[in-house]
């Protein structure tokens, strides 16, 4: 109960003299409040981890159905352990900002109602306890809606990977043709030369097993020796063997770039890709209402003090903070005085203050007199030992 009570910044020793009510009423608030830092330190976390985990396919990275593959479980252990630290001071700011938001808050008027001057006053802190929820809901969301988000992601992931696949082989394919453009006429040459070397080995196999090689025969085999040392002296071309070179990189080049096709397709898998999921899956009406749930949590504090009515606490604690002034000589005479825009303003004693200004000036005074009074002495003095030997106080030059 204690916790509780220190998180809505209460006092221990004012509520463990006051009414059951007032004790409860604390709890609740510090539960709130606790509550609202433990939400989020597992947003925080689950955010740090989707942000920086290990991308990959969006269905197959989280499978955890026992009996797809087994027991597998693609949690990341390192990015999980800093995830944890990560949530736990994330949680721990938001529930600092909530207690100062909550324990800065005043009780208004002392009546359940919440005037407009009230509300005024609490909207600064309305709004930065907006933000912090839109913070803690955003997360959430995405974990609530995971699944579907995996199988929306999981398109999108296919459909990016084919358009890179696509973008690459089209860059590719235009520079092989560049430099294949350079040989063309070679490699025309090689093809017609290969086209009428398979025709004369097969003349010459023909002649072989119709009588042996006859005349003709030994003309193919020359024509076909020809054609091969043509095809070698193309080939052997430092021309041709760098634009060949140079074409055996740019597939290779290609193939290695097609084959990070699916790990670029992988990194289509941050937070905020998710967050747009989400609402594209939800809707924006689910979507709204999981960010108004926070909303309610995160505000009702802020909220509940300003309806709060004065209890025994309320008197106990105001008591005591008079005590304390009176204690301290500290006197304040409320609506005292008007401003220069007419506003009643309180006027602020301080009478310690005042006692010890005083002494300081009545010391100083005594100061002051008591030197003045020295000086004189002392000039008396000076006067006497003159008309005693004056020549003392005299010299000739």
């Amino acid at each position: 109960m204690r916790l509780f009570w220190k998180a809505a910044g209460a006092d221990r020793f004012i509520l463990e003299r006051s009414t059951y009510g007032d004790q409860i009423k604390y709890v609740c608030l510090g539960g709130i409040i606790i509550a609202t830092g433990v939400m989020a330190a597992i947003a925080g976390g689950y955010a740090f981890y989707t942000i920086f985990a290990p991308k990959g396919n969006a269905i197959d990275s989280f499978k955890t159905v026992q009996g797809v593959v087994g027991d597998y479980d693609s949690t990341d252990i390192p990015t999980a352990l800093i995830s944890v630290v990560f949530g736990f001071i994330w949680g721990a700011i938001i529930f600092n900002i909530d207690r100062f938001i909550v324990t800065s808050t005043g009780k208004g008027d002392g009546t359940e109602a919440i005037t407009r001057k009230e509300l005024v006053g609490a909207l600064p802190r309305i709004i930065m306890g907006a933000i912090i929820a839109l913070t803690i809901s955003k997360p959430v969301e995405i974990r609530m809606f995971k699944t579907e988000i995996d199988v929306a992601l999981h398109a999108k992931q296919i459909q990016q990977e084919q358009r890179y696949k696509s973008e690459i082989e089209k860059v590719a394919n235009s520079e092989i043709e560049k430099k294949q453009n350079i040989i063309r006429e070679q490699l025309n040459r090689i093809s017609r030369l290969d086209s009428i070397s398979t025709v004369r080995k097969a003349d010459i196999a023909y002649e072989n097993s119709h009588g042996g090689c006859s005349v003709k025969c030994i003309e193919f085999k020359n024509q076909l020796a020809a054609n091969q040392a043509e095809v070698s002296a193309i080939k052997s071309d430092p021309e041709f063997i760098k634009v060949k070179r140079d074409l055996e990189n740019l597939e290779n080049d290609k193939l290695n770039k097609l084959k990070e096709s699916g790990k670029v397709a992988a990194g289509l898998d941050g937070l905020l890709e998710r967050i747009k999921l989400a609402h594209e899956e939800a809707g924006w009406i689910i979507s709204l209402f999981v960010t108004l749930l926070f909303m309610t949590i995160e505000l009702t504090p802020i909220f509940f003090k300003l309806m709060l009515i004065k209890s025994p606490y309320d008197y106990m604690e105001e008591n005591i903070k008079e005590l304390i002034k009176a204690d301290k000589g500290i006197e304040i005479k409320h609506n005292y005085y008007p401003d220069g825009e007419g506003i009643e303003r309180d006027l602020i004693i301080n009478h310690q203050v005042l006692r010890v200004l005083k002494e300081k000036v009545q010391l100083l005074e005594a100061q002051s007199q008591l030197s003045n009074e020295a000086i004189n002495v002392w000039k008396n003095k000076k006067h006497t030992d003159i008309n005693n030997n004056t020549e003392s106080y005299l010299s000739e030059e």
